[in-house]
């Protein structure tokens, strides 16, 4: 039996999954308003960008490692889903140690803009 199509469809089902999961995360971010927002929820949300803008880079670079053809479909849309995980991690986990520091950047500009 061929299970290719049935896992392709599954894998692309979750990489769509994973994807929404990730625009989700920064969709809140254009209805809130942040002039009546703590000081922790506007650092989570520049978090959540920072993370957000982590996660973008991090799939642009993935895009420049040259692929092999050693796996099939259905291990190859797996691997894929498990990438898009891994990517989000490493975004949270490089946020959260604040190596980069976008996310202090835009919570003092915001800070200031909003007078929060």
């Amino acid at each position: 039996m061929d299970f290719s199509g049935i896992s392709s469809y599954f894998g692309s089902q979750l990489t769509e999954e994973a994807q929404s999961k990730t625009a989700s995360k920064i969709s809140n971010l254009d209805s809130s308003d942040f002039k009546e927002a703590s000081d922790d929820e506007l650092m989570d949300v520049c978090k959540e960008f920072e993370a957000y803008f982590l996660e973008q880079i991090f799939k642009e670079m993935k895009k420049t490692v040259p692929k092999t053809d050693y796996t099939s479909n259905a291990t190859a849309s797996m691997m894929d889903y498990m990438e898009e995980s891994l990517l989000q991690e490493y975004a949270a986990q490089s946020t959260e140690t604040n190596s980069l520091g976008l996310a202090q950047m835009l919570y003092e500009q915001m800070k200031r803009n909003y007078g929060a």
